[in-house]
């Protein structure tokens, strides 16, 4: 049922938005973003029981993310209730450890580490890539397969198809700031430049949002970003076409978690928890995305790249 409802969602052109019929809704204390999830997960009284004893205390964990496009997180038509894959791993995850689930706004992709290291959050979501320079400052548990990414244009520029960064060399292409997509361009970028070639021009916007309406205004021609948001996009914005599909293998998304959190454990066994009675997959395919599946949850330096 989720599945058919998503695709049948109109979106705006400046943030997709989506409705849901969900199974289980997040009744949010003051000041947190009320949420809906597909999948209600049943408790473990022994991964409970494994819980920092400060989160067991307070009965909820702070989840911090940084709502975007479908399918990953974004506000629904109403613009203050949370939904997307984010929210539903997140949730039955805790569901799984039998306390609640606290959603923030983080306000920017920027926002996310430094929230995490002063205590604001105790995990974070936000299509967040394990890399090791991000594991120098966070922990992580990886919850999604994120090694397809895309390039976004309008159709009547005629751009693409392209498979490779290198064939960029020359090219004006967008990405949102403080996400791994920049790290990518600007690596190929100075490819290019080495192999005497012009190189790329990286414009940043403060989110994927920004970027796609700047594509769609012809104020840049390409957007770079993870591979099921763009898809989303261009099927659902008339204007909009993928214009490459770019495989960077080993990207894992993950949860990302204060650096020595007691929680890497707990969330890691829940989330295997998931995978192994088949909740995690529901979760994915209701998004039409579970072509991005792990077969296990992995931590730090297992996933980090």
């Amino acid at each position: 049922m989720m599945k058919n409802t998503f695709k049948r969602t109109a979106l705006s052109l400046l943030l997709a938005s989506a409705t849901l019929a969900p199974l289980a809704a997040g009744h949010a204390a003051e000041g947190d973003v009320p949420f809906k999830a597909a999948v209600k997960a049943s408790a473990d009284p022994a991964l409970h029981d494994s819980l920092p004893e400060a989160i067991k205390k307070a009965g909820y964990i702070v989840a911090g993310t940084n709502p975007n496009t479908p399918p990953t997180t974004f506000y629904q038509a109403d613009n203050k209730t949370l939904a997307g894959r984010e929210i539903d791993v997140m949730s039955a995850i805790a569901d799984r450890l039998g306390v609640a689930i606290h959603w923030k706004d983080t306000g920017g992709f920027d926002n996310i580490i430094p929230g995490l290291k002063s205590g604001r959050y105790d995990v974070a979501l936000a299509n967040i890539d394990a890399n090791k320079k991000r594991f120098q400052q966070v922990d992580f548990v990886g919850y999604y397969n994120a090694s397809k990414l895309a390039l976004i244009a309008r159709k009547d520029a005629a751009l693409g198809p392209y498979t490779e960064l290198a064939q960029l060399c020359g090219q004006t292409v967008g990405a949102g700031a403080g996400t791994s997509q920049i790290t990518r361009l600007q690596q190929a970028s100075d490819q290019c430049v080495a192999a005497g070639k012009p190189a790329i021009a990286i414009p940043i916007f403060p989110d994927r949002p920004a970027g796609v309406q700047a594509v769609i205004s012809g104020r840049v021609p390409m957007f770079f970003g993870p591979y099921e948001g763009l898809r989303y996009q261009a099927t659902h914005v008339k204007p909009l076409a993928l214009a490459g599909d770019i495989n960077i293998d080993g990207t894992t998304v993950a949860i990302a978690l204060p650096k020595g959190s007691e929680l890497v454990k707990p969330v890691q066994a829940a989330l295997n928890s998931l995978i192994a009675d088949g909740s995690y997959q529901k979760i994915l395919d209701g998004w039409d995305i579970g072509f991005g599946a792990v077969k296990t949850a992995g931590i730090n330096e297992e996933i980090a790249k």
